[in-house]
């Protein structure tokens, strides 16, 4: 019996400790998840300077990734920009900004601004991830030094593992010499790290380079340290090539310069793709410590250039001295030393040890039509296309001059664009020899001049309806309309040339009026006015003109009734040019000009201007001219009141000459009345009272008395006449 008692208590025992050692293993698995979990989980990520332009797009990039999924392969990282599972996290960004006042970004978590060592110390503590960013703001260098040391310093009161990564610059290996004196070709790697070599200027980045390395080998399990050599950063709006980008699309030269020889070859990397390398070194935290991070492209300066002068411009590019660029104002002595950089350098360790998908990874001149379209849409430099229809006289050229004025946009003139053609033509032939590369070009040119030229003289000066089509459209093509947008004047008047001026020639034409006409969304203007005003108003403004003018601009009041009829049949027939625009639902906008302002009412129904405010010139012009009006202003007052103060002066002296004159004839008067009040007194005194004093004082000389005035009293007394 007992052995029976001591088997089951065997078996109990046995099936308590199995119990016990499978909640101890699933206790241990959950330990290890929540380990992992919080591993996967550390994705609070700090940027310095997010309101700058490189940080800024990186911090903006890695606020849309999810953690770790860069570990994934292409198509599940394909799938996951379309789908995000309920456990999926994101990267938390803070970051410190240099301007206070600016709007606080979208998507950073928290913002700090003008931080103590001991405040920010504190900041980069709670993060998981440190980004410090030196390829914009050299002040930035101590700041980065003193970050990584602090880190360092506190890395026994770590929370949790941190990864500390430089974003450094391209420029710590410009004096680099090549890897083989007799292949100067052979690109640079990271595996010619020890012996880089930087520009003079850049020592600094250098010498932070090399502590954040050495600081990251002392407790790797602690604080994993990473350096990011990044080539310059383009894309999302530009930064070091703006210049060119605003250049190009201002279309104010007639070519872009290029400062220096520009064969150089400048290593570059577009701003996402360099995120890109952040966010993979965040997932992956590879063994590698040292990347450099460039597109595979080997574009010289020259190559840049003339690919954004294509897209945005003519395509005009010119060689100038490095000189030219400080006049510039728009390119620092720093952006020089960038642009003038000269290295072939190749990403061997990112393609081998992350898990990087390029955005462009064959460069900024292969990737330009994508990169220009970020600038437009960065900046919001989008074209805004108007077309004024009316009657004549209604006002449409004077409204569409102060609108271009406003919006910096193209002025479309049948007759002004016939004209700037025909000059044009007339000057290519002029300025340029026949050579046999432009012989063809010239010759073309020669032929079109002559068939215009002859079309207006068989039509008493005017075009043929189909030559004007073909200038309208070529205007509407032109880089200049594509890029800021125009102000069609008039134009078209039917329906069918709308058709014929706005037809997509990538489509077939259709030549049935039911369906929705084939149209060019590149041409198509966004916004259709219709200007009117009854006809007494419009002969009314037509009589009220010069004679000269009138003849000029054909309102002579046989021409203007002719025209203006011909107008209202027009636009009655059953498909007018408003018909046209409401099939493509580009609804026209109808103004009464008898009643309101024709160019406020459109500014309000178009928005505010896409384009680039006042340049630095003309900033400061605008300032001169406002403080030259202010002196001026200024000065004017000074002359008035001096003029006041003199006026003023000139009355208070006549007033007291007046009373001057006054008081002095007063004083004479005064005089003459006591004068003559005082005659008959002096007749009484010297008749009655005279004698009996002067014989008082002869007396009193005789008795010579001791108190001579009681004498005198005493005498006058006693010889008183009245007693």
């Amino acid at each position: 019996m007992r052995i029976i008692i001591n088997i089951l208590y065997l078996l109990l025992l046995v099936g308590y400790t199995q119990k016990k050692l499978a909640e101890c293993l699933h206790s241990n698995q959950t330990t290890n998840m929540a380990h992992l979990s919080s591993e996967s989980d550390s994705r609070r990520v700090f940027l310095n300077n997010i309101d700058s332009y490189s940080s800024k797009y990186i911090a903006q990039f890695l606020s849309s990734c999810v953690v770790g999924k860069s570990l994934n392969d292409e198509e599940e990282e394909e799938e996951d920009k379309h789908e995000l599972s309920s456990g999926d996290t994101r990267f938390q960004i803070v970051g410190t900004v240099k301007n206070k006042e600016a709007k606080k970004h979208t998507f950073a978590l928290e913002e700090y601004w003008s931080l103590s060592r001991e405040e920010l110390l504190q900041c980069l503590m709670q993060c998981d991830v440190i980004v410090y960013n030196i390829t914009e703001h050299c002040d930035l260098i101590d700041e980065a030094t003193w970050a990584i040391s602090a880190l360092h310093s506190e890395i026994e009161h770590f929370g949790s593992p941190k990864i500390f990564i430089l974003l450094s610059t391209i420029m710590t290996w410009a004096m680099t010499k090549p890897a083989d004196p007799d292949d100067p070709d052979i690109p640079l790697t990271e595996d010619d790290y020890k012996r880089r070599r930087p520009h003079p200027n850049f020592k600094e980045h250098t010498s932070t380079e090399k502590l954040v390395l050495k600081l990251g080998k002392t407790k790797k399990s602690k604080l994993a340290t990473y350096v990011v050599s990044s080539g310059l950063q383009y894309g999302m709006g530009e930064n070091i090539f703006h210049f060119f980008f605003q250049t190009a699309w201002l279309g104010e030269l007639n070519s872009i310069p290029v400062f220096g020889p520009g064969t150089n070859v400048i290593p570059a990397i577009h701003i996402h793709d360099l995120a890109r390398v952040v966010q993979n070194i965040i997932d992956h935290k590879p063994k590698t410590h040292y990347f450099i991070a460039v597109d595979d492209s080997k574009n010289t300066f020259e190559d840049i250039v003339k690919a954004i002068a294509s897209t945005l411009g003519s395509g005009k590019i010119e060689n100038v001295p490095k000189e030219d660029a400080y006049g510039t104002k728009a390119i620092t002595e720093t952006d020089l030393l960038y642009l003038s950089v000269n290295l072939r350098t190749e990403s061997v360790f990112l393609k081998d040890r992350l898990n990087l998908h390029w955005e462009c990874e064959s460069g900024i001149v292969e990737n330009i039509a994508q990169v220009v379209e970020e600038y437009k849409q960065t900046r919001q430099l989008l074209p805004i296309k108007i077309c004024l229809l009316g009657p004549p006289a209604v006002g449409k050229s004077s409204a569409a001059v102060k609108l271009c004025r406003y919006y910096k946009l193209h002025h479309i003139n049948i007759n002004e664009t016939v004209n700037e053609k025909v000059r044009r033509l007339e000057e290519l032939l002029e300025g340029n020899e026949k050579t046999s590369e432009n012989e063809e070009m010239l010759i073309g040119a020669e032929a079109q001049l002559k068939t215009l030229k002859n079309n207006m003289l068989q039509n008493n000066g005017q075009l043929d309806e189909q030559h004007v089509m073909h200038i309208i459209r070529e205007k509407l093509n032109s880089k200049p309309c594509r890029n800021q947008g125009f102000v069609l004047d008039g134009y078209p008047k039917t329906y069918t040339q709308a058709e014929q001026l706005f037809h997509d020639e990538n489509t077939e034409a259709d030549d049935t009026r039911s369906a929705i006409p084939q149209y060019s969304k590149v041409l198509i203007p966004e916004f259709i006015f219709s200007l009117d005003a009854t006809d007494a108003f419009l002969k009314e403004r037509v009589q009220s003109l010069p004679q000269n003018v009138a003849e000029e601009m054909h309102y002579t009041q046989d021409e203007f009734t002719e025209s203006l009829a011909q107008f209202r049949e027009t636009l009655a027939e059953d498909e007018s040019v408003l018909d046209y625009f409401d099939y493509l639902e580009v609804h026209p906008e109808h103004i009464d000009c008898e009643n309101v302002d024709t160019v406020e009412k459109i500014i309000k129904t178009v928005g505010r201007p896409k384009n680039y405010g006042p340049s630095p010139e003309e900033l400061e012009e605008e300032r001169k001219r406002k403080e030259d009006e202010w002196h001026q202003q200024l000065k004017q007052e000074e002359v008035e009141k001096e003029l006041r103060q003199r006026g003023e002066n000139d009355k208070m002296t006549a007033l007291l000459e007046e009373w001057s004159r006054n008081m002095a004839e007063v004083k004479k008067q005064e005089h003459e009345l006591l004068e003559t009040r005082s005659v008959p007194m002096r007749h009484y005194l010297m008749k009655y009272v005279m004698p009996t004093v002067i014989q008082g004082l002869m007396d009193c000389c005789k008795v010579k008395p001791d108190d001579p005035v009681d004498y005198l009293a005493e005498y006058l007394f006693r010889n008183n006449s009245d007693d």
